[in-house]
Formats: C-alpha cells, sequence, structure tokens
C-alpha cells in the first residue's frame, strides 16, 4: 500500500523533491520543523503527563520536574516526526494533511527521520537522568508503541488502528506518575484507561468527516470500511463505556467529590454529543445530511472534554493538599 500512495503522490506531483533533497532543507523554515513535532497533539500529551506528576503521591523536584516534562515533550514531537516521514505518501493524498512539510516538499524525508530519532534518544535519555529509568523506559515504549504499532503496523492494516493504537497516547500519565514516584501503580493505569476509552470515539467523530481523505489514502478508518451508520454506533459505545469508567478515581478514594462532580457533568456532555452524532438527519448509507455538524461538535468538545477531566483531576488533588477539600 505504502508503494502505490507514493506512485500516485509522483503522477500528481512530480516536481515533489525526494527525500533529503537539499532544495527542500533551503525552503525550510523554523515553523515547519516545529510543526513536524506536531504541536497540537503534544499539547494534550504534556497535558496529562504533567497531571500525572501532579496527582502523584511524591512531591517532585521542580526543576527535575520540569526537566521530565521537557522530556515528554521532546519524545511526544519525536514520534509526531517520525510518524510525518513514514505517512509522507498519504499524507500528500489527503487534504488535511497535504500540506504538512514533507508532502510539500519544505522538509526532505530523510532529514526529517534523522530530526525524530535524534529527538526521541535525547528525550529518553533526559527522563532517565532528571527522574528516573523506569520512566524513561514508559516513554521509550510509548514512543515505540506509536511508531512501529500504530504507525508502521496497525494505521494501514485494520480498522481497529485507532482502538489497538489509542495506547500510545494513553502512556503520558503513566509517565508523569513513574517520574514522580519511580513505580507504576493501579492508579496511572486507571488514567491510561481512561484515554484509551477516549481516543476511538476522539478519533471517529474526526474520520466521520475526513472519510473521504481516509479513502482517498486506502487508511482503513472505521467509516471507510464498516460505514458511517456503525462508526456512529461504535462512538455511543464507547463513550458509554468512558464515563462510568471515570468515576473510578472517586470510587477507589483516589479523588475527591470535585473530581467526581466534574467528571459526571462532562461525561453526560460528552455522551450527549455521541448521541447527537447517533441521531444526526443520515441518508441510507448513515452519511449525515447536516455535513457532520453533529460529528464535528463532537470531536471539538472532545478535546475539550479531556483538558477539563485531567484539569479537574490535578485540581482536586491540589485542593486536597492545601487542606481545601478532603478525598
Amino acid at each position: 500500500m505504502r508503494e502505490s500512495s507514493e506512485a500516485t503522490l509522483r503522477a500528481v506531483e512530480p516536481g515533489l523533491p525526494e527525500a533529503g533533497d537539499a532544495a527542500a532543507l533551503s525552503g525550510s523554515l523554523p515553523a515547519d520543523w516545529i510543526a513536524l513535532l506536531k504541536p497540537r497533539v503534544m499539547t494534550l500529551v504534556v497535558f496529562t503527563a504533567l497531571v500525572g506528576l501532579i496527582v502523584a503521591p511524591v512531591p517532585m523536584d521542580p526543576v527535575l520536574a520540569f526537566a521530565a516534562i521537557l522530556a515528554v515533550t521532546i519524545g511526544a514531537g519525536a514520534s509526531g516526526a517520525i510518524n510525518m516521514w513514514y505517512d509522507r505518501d498519504i499524507d500528500a493524498l489527503m487534504r488535511r494533511t497535504a500540506s504538512r512539510p514533507i508532502p510539500s516538499g519544505r522538509i526532505g524525508a530523510d532529514a526529517a527521520l534523522g530530526y525524530g530519532i535524534a529527538l526521541a534518544v535525547f528525550s529518553v535519555l533526559l527522563m532517565g537522568l532528571a527522574a528516573n529509568w523506569v520512566a524513561a523506559a514508559i516513554l521509550a515504549l510509548s514512543i515505540g508503541f506509536y511508531v512501529f504499532v500504530y504507525t508502521m503496523w496497525l494505521k494501514r492494516r485494520t480498522p481497529q488502528n485507532i482502538v489497538i493504537g489509542g495506547a500510545a497516547g494513553a502512556f503520558p500519565p503513566v509517565i508523569g506518575w513513574a517520574a514522580a514516584t519511580g513505580t507504576v501503580e493501579a492508579a496511572p493505569l486507571v488514567l491510561f484507561a481512561m484515554i484509551f476509552f477516549w481516543t476511538p470515539p476522539h478519533f471517529w467523530a474526526l474520520s466521520l468527516f475526513a472519510h473521504a481523505d481516509y479513502a482517498r489514502a486506502g487508511v482503513p478508518m472505521l467509516p471507510v470500511v464498516a460505514g458511517a451508520r456503525e462508526t456512529r454506533r461504535q462512538i455511543v459505545l464507547y463513550t458509554a463505556l468512558l464515563v462510568p469508567l471515570t468515576l473510578a478515581p472517586v470510587a477507589t478514594g483516589f479523588a475527591g467529590w470535585v473530581y467526581g462532580a466534574a467528571a459526571a457533568l462532562l461525561g453526560a456532555n460528552f455522551l450527549r454529543h455521541a448521541l447527537a452524532v447517533l441521531s444526526e438527519p443520515q441518508d441510507e448509507t448513515g452519511a449525515s445530511r447536516l455535513k457532520d455538524a453533529a460529528a464535528k461538535a463532537c470531536f471539538r468538545f472532545s478535546i475539550t472534554y479531556l483538558f477539563a477531566l485531567f484539569g479537574a483531576l490535578a485540581a482536586d488533588r491540589l485542593l486536597a493538599a492545601a487542606g481545601l477539600v478532603t478525598i
């Protein structure tokens, strides 16, 4: 599939620089190298890692904590750069990714790969030296999982790519916890599970209104393989599984009523958005008659949801530490 995508790309864009073309490098800007890191995705990764560090029961020196979060930031960016290197052929075929630095010819593929590998190695070494080697090993595992399991293996082979591959994005709170404690316990694994179950409805909402892009590139996302109607049902199913799971920190005594109230309200709203996606007016194939308005709203809210959910968890723990609430 990769070879056929590249052949199609060359036929459409015969002037596109080859990997490592000096012309591509000479035309690149600092913003292009930043774009390779997928900064929007990185923001969520870094935030959930920070929350994992904050809620850990062992306080961490602020300077070392900053270095640990910097290591997560660099590691997440490295994963994004290597992902863009490998996916340059299909990125060029999709409208929403065609302007990325590699398919647009602003950065050569070889340079992007070297950049990503160098950042990945540096991030793991930094984590090991600043925090501990348990956190460094989990960071290395998360980078490897995203690159080898999700990007190179699952993404182009199965509609369950997002379900299994979602584990890559679920590691950050575990890394943050391990950076502070040097251990992995039940609490951060619950946070891992929360992100794991959040990932499918988040990405499937996106894939509903971007399905033409995925079909053009030959990526077997669920709407392309199983249709829009089944995708809508799966969004509701995973959201319904996610909402009660987010209350587990309260049930296990790890979080208090501040987080519990926020999780319940946010979960109810997420489920409302998922049900709106299911019930949106559709044609006989399940395609939206309203330009996927509900799916777009669900996708946007899903991002706010995860930020707010983890923000509430951090606030709950900080308020408890200050003696303002009890857990």
